[in-house]
């Protein structure tokens, strides 16, 4: 008897039942590790996508943490308002660009970002802040989108879902807009100083340039008015900047006047000459300090040190005639060729920035279309997740729009991919739950199978538990969690009840191979009867004796029958040849009595005969024919063997008629 216990050495859900019916289940905990992590990674990505995926892990996602953290750092609250970098602020810009600063903000912790920038306040010009500033933001929202981050997840794990997810507010980031709108007061009341000061140097300018209008005509030695000259020189440049519209005309009027000096006062050719000679050498070494700013690597830092150059000239009183253009035509060269790089390094970058748009937006209507695609199962899914990845990976390797495009591109690639990994999730949201309605099924399955193992209808029992185990494989998947739980709980009982079966027929063994021997004893004596003297009646006992012996062990069923149908059709054919003999020595019998009364009724009974002949050959044709519209149909196999059964008795008559009428034609 076979056994129907679970086979211990095939894969997980392969459950051994009755006889030769296995069906296989499939590994389910292998198909649910895949779902589980899809369903956990697909529940909250922020951009890039970070899936579990699938038995097979997800590849890394792009890291978008940068331009997230950049976005939020340029939120309205961080806003300096119109005011436009002063000079100062920007010659300190051009400082930082050039001078190595002590400024690391690897693995700074918040709390260390904002004491940093607490000091600063507290310690350093805020003119000198802003590009610091802009990084400790980045910094810090870095480290605050990452916090936030992994609260969601959590959150989401816990059974939330994301529509009710609210971040708590962070104590860090009220502290950080606090230092900020501190940093943005001062900044703003630095400004307004500076233009109240650039007020007072442009007063203090004009009374010099008033000075120089009385000088021209004081009565003073030479010696003195040339110190007073010197001084109204000396205050000029020491005063600093004024409002940048009075900037031209104020230098123009200062220089007219000073030149007025030279031509106009009555001073000895020495000391003029040697003021031109000393403003000579100054302008020559602006004019050399300009050509060596045409070499300079950075075009920026180049252009911004030669306008405070530009501001050097003005302020450097005339030269002699002769060289007055020479210089300024070799000043102005140099000045020229810087500013034409200056000029060409914006227009490449602007093209650039332009070109980087067109990339970055013919990206986001890749993923607007990857977001309104209509997937449906996990393979595209997965298909759709891979394209968007090696997008993300590309818009990482484009550099910078146009500044009031960068961010509104962004924001449009950012809201395309949360569309996508929203849908998603959702997607995988609704596998979890069906996984949790498979998970129910197949508690109800295993409630089943526990309360049929005590059972004692060994084939009811095992038609049901076969049915279960169909029904069991039609199901889907569940949470790999509970996966081999599950499993385990009903293969138990299925073993329980098998093991109780095959024990239960394991006595009957025994008996099935006596019945074995008997049938061989029968066999044996069958084989060497003498079925002649014996009959039909012989045949029938053997028949009998035979459906009295009980059941034999399965593998030997239909080895053992086949052995006594060949046996019993050896029988009937050796009777069924005596009764043929026997039944054509009595027709010639009567073929010799029917001489004796003439001719007539013989040829009558060979007309019979011949009759008889064609109406079986009719029948066998017909019989032929229905074979081949009984093999379309379903159970065919029964009705063909039974027509087959009348093709074989309806030829043999034939044959037989047919000696019949030959043994006729001999008499004649």
């Amino acid at each position: 008897m076979a056994t129907e216990k679970i086979d211990q050495t095939v894969p997980e859900e392969q459950v051994g039942v009755a006889e030769d019916v296995k069906p296989v289940l499939p590994p389910e905990s292998q198909e649910t590790e895949s779902v589980d992590n899809e369903v956990n990674a697909a529940a909250g990505e922020p951009v890039a996508e970070k899936e579990d995926n699938v038995a097979t892990p997800e590849k890394e996602a792009v890291d978008f943490s940068d331009e997230e953290a950049r976005l939020a750092a340029e939120a309205p609250e961080y806003d300096l308002g119109e005011a436009v970098a002063d000079e100062e602020e920007t010659a300190e810009a051009e400082k930082s660009m050039t001078e190595e600063r002590d400024f690391d903000l690897t693995g700074k912790t918040k709390e260390e970002l904002l004491d940093m920038f607490s000091e600063m306040l507290a310690t350093k010009p805020v003119q000198s802040l802003r590009r610091d500033v802009e990084a400790i933001k980045v910094a810090f929202y870095k480290l605050h989108r990452s916090e936030v981050e992994q609260m969601r997840k959590s959150f989401l794990e816990s059974g939330g879902t994301a529509e009710d997810f609210m971040a708590p507010v962070d104590p860090s980031e009220l502290r950080l807009k606090e230092l900020f709108a501190d940093y943005r007061k001062k900044r703003d009341e630095f400004i307004a100083n500076l233009e109240r000061t650039k007020e007072d140097n442009l007063s203090i300018k004009l009374k010099i340039i008033e000075d120089l209008k009385e000088l021209i005509n004081s009565n003073e030695t030479l010696n003195h008015t040339f110190t007073v000259f010197r001084d109204l020189q000396q205050r000029w440049k020491e005063t600093g900047p004024v409002p940048q519209a009075q900037v031209k005309d104020l230098w123009e009027t200062y220089n007219l006047h000073v030149e007025n000096f030279y031509n106009f006062i009555k001073i000895n050719k020495e000391l003029r000459d040697l003021d031109l000679k000393r403003n000579y050498e100054a302008k020559l070494a602006l004019c050399e300090e300009a050509e060596r700013l045409i070499l300079e690597p950075s075009v920026i830092v180049a252009f911004h040190k030669l306008q405070k150059l530009h501001e050097e000239w003005r302020e450097t009183g005339p030269v002699a005639p002769e060289y007055k253009e020479s210089l300024w035509e070799r000043f102005r060269e140099a000045s020229s060729r810087i500013n034409k790089q200056h000029q060409e390094y914006f227009e490449k970058l602007k093209e650039e920035q332009k070109r980087n748009f067109d990339l970055k937006s013919e990206l986001c209507e890749k993923t607007e279309e990857l977001a309104n695609s209509v997937l449906t199962t996990r393979k595209e899914w997965n298909k759709a997740s891979e394209k968007l990845l090696e997008i993300q990976k590309v818009w990482k390797t484009i550099g910078f729009a146009p500044k009031k495009e960068n961010t509104k591109v962004y924001e449009r690639f950012r809201n395309a991919c949360d569309k996508f990994f929203e849908q998603k999730r959702n997607f995988y949201l609704q596998i979890k739950t069906e996984m949790e309605h498979n998970l129910q099924l197949k508690n109800e399955i295993c409630e089943q199978a526990e309360a049929l193992k005590e059972s004692e209808e060994w084939k009811k029992t095992t038609d049901e538990l076969i049915a279960l185990q169909k029904r069991w494989k039609e199901i889907g998947p569940v949470a790999r969690r509970y996966s081999d739980a599950v499993w385990k709980r009903f293969r138990a009982a299925c073993d329980y009840f098998f093991d109780r079966k095959s024990q239960h027929f394991a006595s009957v063994d025994a008996e099935h191979e006596e019945n074995l021997r008997k049938k061989r004893e029968l066999l044996a004596e069958i084989e060497a009867c003498d079925i002649v003297s014996g009959g039909f009646d012989m045949i029938k006992d053997f028949q009998r004796r035979w459906s009295e012996i009980g059941f034999v062990p399965i593998k030997q069923k239909e080895a053992i029958q086949g052995q006594y149908k060949a046996v019993m059709d050896k029988l009937f054919s050796t009777l069924r040849g005596n009764d043929r003999d026997r039944q054509l020595n009595r027709f010639r019998d009567k073929i010799e009595n029917m001489k004796n009364s003439g001719d007539r009724r013989i040829r009558f009974e060979r007309d019979r005969l011949y009759n008889k002949v064609k109406q079986l050959e009719a029948d066998i044709a017909l019989l032929e024919n229905n074979i081949g519209f009984f093999s379309k149909s379903k159970n065919a196999e029964a009705m063909i063997r039974d027509v087959q059964d009348k093709i074989a008795r309806a030829k043999e008559e034939m044959a037989a008629a047919i000696e019949k009428i030959n043994m006729i034609d001999k008499q004649e």
